[in-house]
């Protein structure tokens, strides 16, 4: 799978509760840090997505997919039926076919 595609595959696993999907094309290692908290290691981030997530039923609108030397941005809206909940910007590392790293921005 491509870079672009793997990212792509993540917000659809997200946006689908396929957790087992999610787990997989994440690295054992992976982190991720956004304005609220930061999550150390895939099973933390996958049981906080399946458990705790406060609004499990949004859905994400990409609107920008760009990858280059193992690294991939993407630019887009986190949705809660129609209505916009906020602007967010995500900056993955890769390594071996796995996302290991993300950093989120949101508005």
């Amino acid at each position: 799978m491509d870079r672009v595609a793997l990212v792509r595959r993540y917000y659809d696993a997200l946006d689908e509760h396929d957790y087992a999907a999610l787990e997989s094309i994440l690295a054992p290692e992976f982190r991720q840090r956004r304005p609220d908290r930061t999550f150390e290691g895939r099973e933390a981030f996958v049981r906080f997505m399946r458990e705790e997530r406060p609004n499990p039923d949004t859905t994400h609108e990409l609107e920008a997919v760009i990858g280059e030397d193992g690294r991939v941005a993407a630019r887009g809206r986190v949705l809660d039926g129609d209505r916009v909940l906020f602007a967010f910007a995500d900056f993955f590392e890769l390594d071996a076919g796995r996302i290991v790293a993300l950093e989120t921005y949101s508005r």
